[in-house]
């Protein structure tokens, strides 16, 4: 079995160790005053930030194409036509969409979709223990299901310190964004897990208080010393990064994955003053091969 995954699960992993799980990734698109750029094919991430702080325009992104799926399952099929493809929520992308119109174009390949109903770093758990698994020799359906207990068990939580990208990405309710915008709001964001879309689950009136109204909420969710796995990503503002890292270290016992930069795309959403926050049970990864 293969594993297919987009850009917009963030894996977090160096390029070796992608391959070394086999893990295939289609990259999201992002346009910039009329140039488009395939994530991590194009553009990386420092230089995206750097053309969209010169630049007077907001970006806009879209996934990959049916056929570019389409193209990736028939290359693999060629050798495994046993395929898993993990997509980031259907909830606020076409990406998984796209995928499933691929595979209609390729009936050599037997793919099995899944949708994380999630993003970023949460989605990129996901995908990473569905690899191992797959190396492990796991059942497709012992897999998925591994998958869907990582889900049921991991959260995520952003906040931002301006809402102009999300505003203008249509991600959010206009007029409460506008409303939020004009007072100087910094919302705390979740991702609900019946549609994989953004719920607004607080707000603060400065960054660092929201950045401490994230620690808040995991708080509610587990005990204060509970042993959690977390990853903190961020798009472009590895400061926020650190000082949410530091604080959330100091309300739980921590397994740390890497702290970095989130996938250019959910930058574009967002803009560069985003940070996030995946966490969940450590004992939830407890049979992870």
């Amino acid at each position: 079995m293969q594993i297919v995954t987009d850009s917009g699960a963030d894996l977090c992993l160096p390029p070796e160790q992608v391959a070394e799980l086999k893990i295939h990734v289609v990259p999201l698109v992002v346009t910039l005053d009329g140039e488009s750029y395939r994530e991590g094919v194009d553009i990386e991430t420092d230089e995206f930030y750097d053309l969209l702080a010169a630049s007077d325009s907001l970006p806009v992104t879209s996934q990959p194409s049916a056929g570019e799926f389409a193209e990736t399952y028939r290359r693999l099929a060629a050798t495994d036509p046993d395929i898993l493809s993990i997509h980031m929520t259907s909830g606020l992308s076409g990406t998984l969409s796209a995928a499933q119109a691929g595979a209609e174009l390729v009936p050599e390949a037997d793919v099995t979709h899944f949708d994380t109903k999630t993003l970023c770093a949460a989605a990129g758990w996901q995908v990473k223990a569905a690899a191992r698994a797959v190396k492990a020799g796991w059942s497709r359906e012992r897999i998925v299901a591994l998958m869907e207990r990582i889900g049921a068990a991991s959260e995520s939580a952003y906040t931002l310190k301006e809402l102009k990208y999300l505003i203008h990405g249509g991600r959010i309710s206009h007029m409460k964004g506008l409303i939020a915008s004009l007072l100087n709001l910094k919302p705390l964001i979740g991702v609900e897990k019946e549609r994989g879309t953004y719920v607004q689950l607080g707000q603060a009136r400065s960054f660092k208080g929201a950045l401490k109204g994230l620690v808040d909420l995991m708080a509610k969710q587990h005990t204060p010393g509970t042993a959690l796995r977390v990853q903190v990503l961020h798009s472009y503002n590895p400061e926020g990064a650190a000082t949410l890292r530091q604080l959330v270290g100091q309300r739980f016992d921590c397994t740390w994955l890497p702290v970095g930069p989130m996938s250019l795309v959910l930058g574009a959403h967002t803009g560069p003053s985003m940070v996030g926050v995946a966490y969940a049970p450590a004992v939830a990864f407890s049979d992870v091969p």
